[in-house]
This record gives C-alpha cells, structure tokens and sequence, in this order.
C-alpha cells in the first residue's frame, strides 16, 4: 500500500525519522550521564516505545495508567506515572503492578495525599514507590523547592508502612513558552537547581532520595549541564513538531509526524484552498504561533518532503482546513495543487494531533506504507 491510498485524513508517521530522533536523544543522555526515562504520553504506542528504549533499562513515563497497562501489556515493567496520584488511582496502580510484575511509581505533592495513599496502599496489600513533585517554574503542579513541605512529605511517604520514597520529579513545561535558546537553557538549569535543591534537603534530614528526576524536550535538548540528575524524561522528541523546531529543538528533517489531506475545495477569490483537515484532525493548538508563522500547521507535498511555498493551514474548523500563504493571497498555487490531490501537514502540537487517531500510518523514508502501529487512547 502506498500513501495514495489512505482515506484521509490519516495520521503519518516516518520511522526513519523516529529512529533517528530516539537514537540521538539517547546519546544525549549518555553523554550527559543521566538515565533516560521517555515519555510515552506523545506517541502513546509500543512501537515507538520499543525505538526510544531500544538498548535501555525499558523503564518509561506515562500520563495516563491506561498509557501503563497498555504498555505493560507489551512486555514494559517500569513505570512513572507522572502526574499527581489520588488515592482513588492507587487501587488501579496497585492490581497493575501485582497482576503484571511491573513496578509503577506515582508522585505527590502533599502530605495529605501522601498518607491518604499510603492507606489505600495498606489496603491494597501492595508497597508502591512515590516521588515529591517540585515546582521548578510552572506553577502548575509540585512544591516549591525550599518549601518545608518538601521535606513534611518526603518524611510522611518514608514512615509510611506501604510507601516507599523514592525521590523528586519536576518537569518545565514553561520551557514550551520560551522564545530563544538562551531562555530555554536558563529555564533547563532552574530545573536542575530546583529538583537537586530539593533533593538535598531531603537528604540533609536523613532521608533518601535516590531519583532526582527532570526533563522536558526542549531542557533535555538545550541544558548545559544534568549534573545532580539521575534521570531526563523528555516526550515530544520522538516525533517533534513545528512548536519544537520554532524553539530550534530540532531541524526540519527531524520532523516525523504529519497528517495526510486531501484537497476538497478552491476558493480563489478568498485565497484559500480547502482540505479534509480541520480542527479535530490538526487539533487547534497554535502553540508555535509565537515564534513561527505556522497557523494549524505547515503544508508540505504529499511526499513530505518540501514544504510548499509558505503555505500553512490558517483557520481550523470542526473538518476543513483553509490552506492559505503567509505573505499574499497570489502565492496559493491551486494549478499546483488540484482538487484531490494530496498535501501533508506537519502539526504544532505532536502530541495534541496525534490523540485524535487509532494508528499510524508507518513510512520509511519514502511513500510505501511499511507498517501500522497502534495507539492507546483514554485514561
């Protein structure tokens, strides 16, 4: 089967491209001296889990515990489950980590909910390992690293009969908002200083902390130094995105992910041209719209090779997608681009877009459908 002969829209994946974006990640790694635990929350699939642990402990993050039975499903057994646990998901943590041998860690951000798992924990007959959240700039979820709480519930998770501390975790998700690299580096080692700083606090109360755990794509990519860390957890980079190469995470030919469209409609006096790609296949984040001119996404040949003039999606309803040039209405080439003829469009948000598909369409380096890899959707 070739690219023709997709319905579409339909989700595009290069494995050349992902092979070649795990493989340097995992050298980054390396050479940093810090273990590399992928987050699976992009991709959400065992395939491409497979190319970003090849010659790797196996251990990975997840988003979701549904990420974490599917995962586990296909031979995975270690598990950060990277946001906030309620008590309520510890019985689910639990039976996932008795019934498949996994070892699944879960991390908090109160004492509260530290003693709260820990007697869900006792119920459930199972010891799980925790890691304290810090906040190193986002403000999204986490402690803030000199707090007296990080040590108040490190301490809570140590006494705990069931719980077993770990660590700390924090990850920049502000890094996605910086405008240059220099502002991703000095985020990268606010994150560092953050999470090493907790740690040490932890361990000057005579407590154990043996992960210090950081990392997003853009940190793990740009920071000078990992020194203090035990481990990075960036997510996007197995696919990248238009977002990413706007922060110059990554080149344009590291670019693996895109949607396949179809041109359905002419509008010449508007400029546009209209695809089969709107809003739920794109998704409508316009997380590059602050460094790139990139509307919904880019617009490349069918091949995925060249990017077609500046042409990118500019408006994103519900199924269409009006195709449009960044500088003037008389550069759109509609002799160029025929009613169904075929485009592919490199999304902002890699993540984001893929979430609306079952699969991927499976290329390597060329047109001919090589392989369909699944995906787990839900929580």
């Amino acid at each position: 089967m070739l690219l023709g002969d997709l319905e579409t829209p339909a989700l595009v994946v290069d494995r050349a491209r992902v092979q070649q974006n795990t493989a340097a990640m995992a050298e980054r790694a390396a050479t940093g001296g810090v273990a590399l635990r992928p987050h699976m929350k992009t991709a959400k699939s065992a395939a491409v889990a497979k190319l970003a642990t090849a010659n790797h402990s196996g251990a990975v993050t997840v988003s979701t515990l549904a990420e974490a039975e599917y995962l586990a499903e296909h031979g995975f057994r270690d598990f950060t489950y990277a946001v906030c646990a309620v008590p309520e998901k510890l019985d689910r943590a639990a039976r996932l980590q008795k019934e498949s041998g996994a070892q699944i860690q879960l991390i908090t951000d109160s004492v509260e909910a530290a003693r709260a798992l820990a007697g869900r924990a006792r119920d459930a007959g199972e010891t799980i390992k925790v890691l304290v959240e810090i906040d190193s700039g986002e403000h999204r979820t986490g402690l803030s690293p000199d707090s007296p709480s990080v040590v108040e519930t490190a301490r809570a998770i140590h006494e705990a009969s069931h719980l077993d501390l770990e660590g700390v975790l924090t990850h920049a998700g502000h890094s996605y908002e910086c405008h240059s690299i220099e502002d991703v580096k000095r985020v990268a080692e606010d994150e560092r200083q953050a999470v090493v700083g907790a740690a040490r606090l932890i361990r000057d109360s005579g407590l154990e902390c043996r992960t210090i755990s950081a990392g997003s794509t853009p940190t793990a990519v740009h920071a000078e130094s990992f020194e203090g860390l035990t481990e990075i957890r960036p997510g996007v980079y197995v696919f990248f995105d238009i977002a990413q190469l706007g922060q110059k995470s990554c080149r344009i030919e590291n670019l693996a992910l895109s949607v396949l469209a179809t041109v359905i409609s002419h509008r010449p006096e508007h400029g546009r041209i209209i695809i089969d790609a709107g809003g739920i296949a794109l998704s409508k984040d316009t997380s590059a719209s602050a460094l790139l001119d990139a509307g919904y996404g880019w617009v490349f040949d069918a091949g995925g090779r060249e990017r077609i003039g500046d042409l990118r999606v500019a408006v994103a309803d519900q199924e269409h997608g009006y195709v449009e040039s960044s500088s003037s209405p008389d550069r759109v080439p509609f002799d160029r681009l025929p009613i169904g003829s075929r485009v592919r469009v490199f999304p902002n948000h890699a993540c984001m877009t893929a979430s609306a598909y079952d699969s991927y369409a499976v290329v390597h380096d060329g047109d001919e459908i090589v392989d369909r890899w699944d995906r787990i959707h839900g929580w």
